[in-house]
């Protein structure tokens, strides 16, 4: 069930083409590009540094990243990286993460201000008086939260372990799942197993529509349609398969079909497009009633992840700013759900 008295909050080398974002800078000409990367390769090297990319980040980042992938790969290259200095390019809680895992290393970001939706609709104080309604709660949080929130949880998971970690838990608990609804209800679609969800929302996915969708299905018929589970069950109802961004690379690269419909923040297309080429990937569509009808894609960005640039990982490199820092308490207690994740992903234990 949806507590109803939480209310949804936040606005409105691995290696298409991503729109730009209309809240960013232009991109970089080719030329301030090529100087921009070989700038940040050099501070990288100079630094003994690593950097790490979500799928969601612009192209020319994702190009000079040592590794891109989602939140469970990147969690899991910060937790064995021998690098001095870890760059996280995507949002705050996942540089956050970086730290928890490696909390004698330097962690910087390139803008300390990329948020998070979800992360903003549960803060620590909310949690702590829901979690006090039901000391049978088992508090399992979806990574995308902040590490305050962590740290008053008994797992965490990601969209590509969830249903396995949901499936672990002991039959006697009661399972509180935060902070997305749609990630949580997809979760229960797939496990049978009740549990009570935070009324959180990616505000990027669930702009995502049904509509829209079929009169995109019906333009192109052969394409498959693939879906994160951060959408609304309306969408996700016309998925040929629901997945993390991961498993969207993975199910794209193996799968015969030429033609696909992502529905997904635009960013990943370029990781696709070069793990797969050959293939055709057409970013869904999103309603934004400020758009006019004529408009060709309206590819559905997150305004965070894109406030990531490369003058910015340069910069940041140079400066060794901005900087994560946690209180020890914090990094001790917010740890354990952690590595309690990343120890069920291997299935080596399970929670108690």
């Amino acid at each position: 069930m949806i507590h109803p008295a939480l209310k949804s909050g936040g606005p409105p080398p691995h290696h298409g083409t991503a729109t730009p974002a209309s809240f960013a800078s232009s991109p970089p000409t080719p030329t301030e590009t090529g100087t921009l990367a070989r700038e940040i390769l050099d501070l990288k090297l100079a630094l003994n540094a690593v950097i790490l990319a979500h799928n969601y980040q612009v192209p020319e980042i994702q190009d000079v990243a040592d590794f891109v992938g989602d939140s469970l790969g990147l969690a899991q290259q910060a937790a064995t990286t021998d690098a001095e200095v870890i760059v996280f390019c995507g949002v705050h809680f996942m540089a956050e993460t970086a730290k928890l895992l490696n909390p004698d290393k330097l962690v910087i970001l390139p803008d300390k201000a990329a948020g998070c939706s979800l992360e903003q609709s549960c803060s620590a104080d909310q949690l702590r008086a829901l979690q006090a309604t039901n000391p049978n709660f088992f508090t399992i949080a979806y990574i995308n939260c902040s590490a305050e929130v962590k740290a008053l949880c008994d797992v965490i998971c990601t969209s590509g372990n969830a249903v396995k970690i949901v499936e672990s838990v002991p039959a006697d608990k009661d399972i509180l799942f935060i902070p997305d609804e749609n990630l949580g209800a997809w979760v229960m679609e797939q496990t049978g197993r009740p549990m009570t969800l935070w009324r959180g929302n990616c505000y990027a996915h669930v702009e995502f529509r049904r509509d829209s969708l079929l009169r995109l299905r019906k333009r192109f018929p052969e394409a498959k349609v693939v879906v994160h589970p951060e959408s609304p069950r309306e969408v996700r109802e016309l998925a040929d398969i629901v997945c993390s961004t991961e498993k969207m690379i993975t199910y794209c690269r193996t799968s015969p079909d030429r033609q696909f419909v992502i529905v997904t923040e635009s960013g990943i297309i370029h990781r696709l497009e070069k793990e797969c080429p050959g293939k055709e990937f057409i970013c869904a569509p999103t309603f934004d009633p400020l758009q006019l009808p004529t408009d060709g894609c309206r590819c559905n960005e997150c305004r965070y992840m894109k406030m990531n640039t490369l003058e910015k990982l340069r910069d940041c490199l140079k400066n060794r700013n901005p900087r994560i820092e946690l209180s020890a308490d914090i990094l001790a207690r917010a740890r354990q759900p952690i590595e309690r994740m990343l120890s069920l992903s291997t299935g080596k234990t399970k929670p108690s």
